[in-house]
């Protein structure tokens, strides 16, 4: 059975073309995605404690911090449950979307 981070994944080569990119030795399941033109990121995809990001959770689980240009938007997703502030990334220019079910992928 593929993972909810997979099918993100997949999703993401296959609408954008971006491959996932293993920046650090010591988080090896972090992956990146930059835009082709000029290679910034728009997203990653990472595990960290649930606690770090406020959730009342012992255990660690699957996000992605995406960036996001639009306030309004951003400020309508916060309000939903699995949106959170981007998580170790610009609050007002990234957001966190869990990849525990919460959130409907489609």
């Amino acid at each position: 059975m593929t993972s909810i981070r997979e099918e993100v994944v997949m999703y993401i080569k296959k609408k954008y073309k971006a491959s996932p990119e293993n920046l650090w030795r010591s988080y090896p399941d972090y992956a990146v995605f930059r835009h082709d033109d000029n290679r910034k990121w728009f997203a990653i995809i990472m595990d960290v404690d649930a606690d770090k990001l406020g959730v009342p959770k012992n255990d660690r689980v699957d996000i992605i911090d995406i960036k996001i240009d639009d306030l309004m938007l951003r400020d309508i997703l916060l309000q939903q449950e699995g949106y959170l502030p981007g998580y170790h990334m610009n609050k007002q220019k990234w957001i966190t979307i869990m990849l525990d079910g919460s959130v409907d992928l489609q």
